[in-house]
């Protein structure tokens, strides 16, 4: 194994998101159809050069059906082939690629492309997280902020920033023009399992919202919340939180 499992995932988001970028330029599709097909040549792409570099390995995809084998495998590879399909399809930047490697249910290596930034953000380099002394900021669904994320916002005075995909929100927080990113509306293994290798790696906060470790690789990829911000902003949130 000549290439190690970060470089691996980095470059393979790499070459997904040029394959991506190279499609929305051709013109060949628009809309609904550009996001489609994007999904698919990207788990084509994703899907062959795993199986080719990894062959012992299993893949969880969003776009391949689930393979229940998968289970019995310790080492899995977790990937989103384009995250933000809506927002690639409407020629907009906040997008992603990911892939992810998750061993025993631990995720421990991930890139996540934002190949419209020209932008990869991987376990095996993430940048420094840079101070910031100003009035919190939160990224939000664009389209479908969850109330839960409105009120922490709320309580803590935070600035909302409007955001695409999954990937996009987590590294804005990786990159440094957000301090939290806090999802409740429900997301699945492939839409967190490379932004959360990448965050951890940075030295974020990264769990469930009751605090719980980000496990991966179950029987069920549903994974209903996320935080991920600045360590010392952890303790904040959670009080934040609306009580059930």
């Amino acid at each position: 194994m000549s290439e190690s499992d970060a470089a691996l995932a980095r470059r393979l988001a790499d070459e997904a998101g040029k394959l991506l970028l190279d499609l929305r330029v051709s013109g060949k599709f628009e809309g609904k159809a550009l996001g489609a097909e994007g999904d698919r040549i990207a788990n084509v792409h994703l899907i062959q050069a795993l199986k080719r570099a990894r062959p012992d390995d299993a893949i969880l995809s969003e776009e391949e059906k689930d393979d229940p084998s998968r289970l019995a495998v310790d080492r899995v590879w977790i990937i989103d082939p384009l995250d933000g399909t809506r927002e690639y399809g409407e020629g907009r930047e906040d997008w992603a690629v990911h892939v992810a490697l998750a061993i025993k249910g631990d995720v421990r290596e991930g890139a996540v492309a934002l190949p419209a930034l020209g932008l990869t953000l991987g376990s095996d380099n993430p940048p420094e997280i840079a101070a910031h002394n100003g009035p919190l900021r939160m990224v939000v669904s664009r389209t479908r902020p969850p109330a839960a994320a409105l009120t922490v916002a709320e309580k803590l005075g935070a600035e909302l920033i409007p955001m695409g995909s999954a990937g996009a929100k987590a590294m804005a927080v990786v990159r440094g023009i957000a301090d939290i990113y806090l999802h409740a509306g429900g997301q699945y293994e492939w839409d967190n399992a490379a932004p959360v290798a990448v965050a951890q790696a940075a030295g974020l906060y990264a769990t469930r919202l009751d605090g719980a470790p980000m496990a991966y690789n179950n029987a069920n990829p549903y994974l209903p919340d996320l935080l991920i911000c600045r360590k010392e902003l952890a303790g904040q949130v959670m009080d934040a939180l609306p009580r059930k």
